[in-house]
């Protein structure tokens, strides 16, 4: 097999992956070009193989040895095994893609994995920043920035990790309690004793569950599902001036991508009861005219 057959295959499995695994996305990634659709596949199969470590069933030394083990082959060349390194390999190469945006995805994994805890905002910004941020800024590298915008990269660069908070806080929302079932809780303890979902004297995951499946949940569950929510709209406000900054067809895939999520959040926030009880979700015909709005320039 020639090594660009090889590359072109372990394009083809990332991108399988991203199809499959992430819906949301790929509604917006497949509005690129091809070099950039398949290095945004590559980045997005890496994600997911590292936040799978996270969510799996091993042992916490066993995540983490693993963990370290996924740092270890960022630093040394892709082995020809390996279809997710060889395409993220070839991207890196193509698109110079942020070292350090790739190791802080790990990071905020590993905060996972030793069940790292947020007293307040300030604290999950941190992570949110890691575990999304860090992709936001990876995705700026793919799409690349105007040429009127070059002067402007670091601005861009913010609003990029800007966009993955935003995205991030979502996931929390629609995740809450998935997440308490799985043992996390990201929602920040100063929240919620605030709204009354818990106690002074609770904390953890169990004490949420317990809150979430009452009978009469929290009096203040939804003034904390609004509050939240509110809070992640002011991420994506900031964060969606980066689609001033790219070319048309980056632009569309971001409008895409994170029309879907504004909309889902959209959705939590209007009610935040069900929210409580299962994981929102949008129809993909939904998902289908958010993205057409995308091309069209027009948000969702």
């Amino acid at each position: 097999m020639s090594a660009e057959r090889g590359v072109d295959d372990a394009y083809r499995h990332c991108q399988a992956v991203t199809r499959t695994e992430a819906a949301n996305f790929f509604y917006g990634i497949r509005l690129l070009p091809r070099e950039r659709r398949r290095a945004m596949c590559a980045v997005y199969a890496f994600a997911r193989r590292v936040d799978d470590i996270g969510d799996g069933t091993l042992a916490r030394e066993e995540k983490l040895r693993l963990l370290d083990a996924e740092a270890g082959a960022l630093a040394a060349p892709a082995r020809a095994d390996d279809p997710v390194m060889v395409a993220l390999a070839d991207a890196r190469g193509r698109f110079a893609l942020p070292e350090d945006a790739l190791f802080e995805l790990i990071e905020g994994v590993r905060m996972d994995v030793i069940g790292a805890t947020y007293a307040e905002f300030g604290e999950l910004v941190t992570y949110c920043r890691r575990v999304a941020g860090g992709v936001g800024r990876l995705c700026l590298a793919i799409f690349g920035l105007r040429e009127s915008a070059l002067a402007e990269s670091a601005q861009a660069g913010r609003l990029a990790d800007d966009l993955g908070v935003a995205l991030q806080l979502t996931n929390i929302m629609r995740d809450l309690r998935e997440d308490a079932q799985n043992g996390r809780v990201y929602v920040p303890a100063e929240d919620l004793r605030r709204f009354g979902v818990l106690g002074e004297s609770e904390a953890g995951a169990t004490a949420l569950l317990a809150a979430l499946d009452g009978e009469q949940p929290a009096a203040g569950l939804e003034a904390l599902v609004r509050f939240e929510s509110e809070r992640a709209r002011e991420w994506f406000e900031r964060g969606m001036a980066l689609t001033a900054m790219l070319d048309r067809r980056s632009a569309a895939c971001v409008m895409a991508m994170a029309g879907i999520y504004r909309r889902l959040l959209d959705r939590i926030a209007a009610h935040p009861q069900e929210a409580a009880r299962r994981r929102i979700s949008l129809p993909a015909r939904e998902k289908a005219w958010v993205a057409a709005r995308g091309v069209l320039g027009v948000g969702a």
